[in-house]
């Protein structure tokens, strides 16, 4: 028996860490075992080249560094996380839930390829990741879809209209733009469960798509009797 891992995943804004810590507080509430995680773990020095990269110093663009090189960075720290902080949690019962994952790696850095060559690309990403690094696979990957041109006015109240906190992701909207063309592509060929963010051009309510996450769990992904054994874990 082992855990199940779940994934919170979409553009810089859409609303991440906060569908995760309301399903974190979910969890807690139900007495569910579970570990939470963010990445890039920046707490860690294993995330030092992804700070070099979001911060501008190998470049001021997001496509001065390639999609190999780039995922490279992410893909390193993310396994630092699993040997020093939840491998051994993972073979027990319980839940995995992750803000962000390997799935990041597909449309953040796929992207600046061309199209003919996504298929290649996510080829060689989930056999980095999850054969050659050992990582494991997702569970439940849920897209939280939000238009870049939303999510930049929602990040502007997060850092108070201060545009120099963005990194080069954030502060570059034709680049996400092309993130969600990507992630529109993975998406669909990886059976990801998609909510959407907006609706008739109005924000939805947190608490309304954290319903509508909780109802795909219940349906897809967990039965009664995962559950109470991710309670019992010792």
């Amino acid at each position: 028996m082992k855990s199940k891992l779940i994934v919170i995943e979409g553009l810089d804004g859409c609303g991440k860490n906060t569908q995760t810590k309301l399903l974190a507080e979910t969890f807690s509430a139900n007495k569910i075992n579970f570990k939470y995680l963010s990445f890039p773990d920046y707490s860690s020095p294993s995330s030092s080249l992804v700070k070099m990269y979001l911060g501008s110093e190998f470049g001021k663009n997001p496509s001065d560094v390639n999609a190999y090189a780039a995922a490279s960075f992410f893909s390193v720290d993310r396994y630092a996380s699993f040997k020093m902080s939840w491998e051994k949690l993972y073979f027990k019962p319980g839940i995995i839930l992750c803000d962000r994952y390997t799935t990041s790696n597909t449309f953040y850095h796929m992207c600046k390829l061309p199209e003919n060559e996504w298929d290649e690309y996510l080829t060689w990403l989930y056999d980095y990741e999850y054969n050659k690094l050992g990582l494991p696979e997702p569970d439940a990957v849920i897209y939280l879809d939000m238009p870049p041109e939303v999510s930049q006015d929602l990040m502007k109240k997060r850092y108070s209209g201060d545009e120099s906190k963005k990194d080069i992701h954030e502060s570059d909207i034709e680049y996400l733009k092309k993130c969600r063309k990507a992630a529109d592509y993975v998406r669909n060929h990886g059976k990801w469960f998609t909510v959407y963010c907006v609706q008739n051009g109005t924000v939805r309510d947190k608490n309304q798509i954290h319903n509508e996450i909780i109802t795909f769990l219940r349906k897809d992904v967990f039965n009664e009797d995962e559950i109470q054994r991710f309670r019992d874990r010792g």
